[in-house]
């Protein structure tokens, strides 16, 4: 149950990802910096400090030699670190993304009210 679960995961960012239209994997990896300085910053609203530090706390337990469940127990041990990959993953990339398309309307804006200097 949980492997389909972690598939229709990996699944959604895959389809999220591709959409025409949409950032590229790359725009969304390279605005996760500037996503991570907003929310810090109280700039960009669309995510909270709260979720931050839960990615944060993903990162370090995938970095960490401490597990939940050992990764000796082959299938299981390993099954966790992947399951909060694929979250994290998808997090970032869904967040960064809709970070981008916001600095894109928050650009937009400003061109419309004659505030960007060329």
């Amino acid at each position: 149950m949980a492997k389909a679960g972690r598939a229709a995961a990996a699944w959604r960012v895959y389809r999220d990802v591709s959409k025409p239209g949409t950032p590229s994997v790359m725009v969304r990896v390279r605005a996760i910096p500037r996503l991570i300085g907003a929310v810090m910053r109280g700039q960009y609203a669309g995510m909270g400090k709260g979720k931050l530090a839960l990615m944060a706390a993903g990162v370090v337990y995938l970095i960490s030699p401490i597990d939940v469940i050992p990764d000796f127990l082959l299938l299981i041990g390993v099954a966790d670190d992947f399951g909060v990959f694929v979250w994290l993953l998808a997090s970032l990339l869904g967040e960064s993304g809709r970070y981008v398309d916001w600095e894109k309307q928050l650009i937009r804006g400003r061109v419309e009210k004659g505030q960007v200097e060329g």
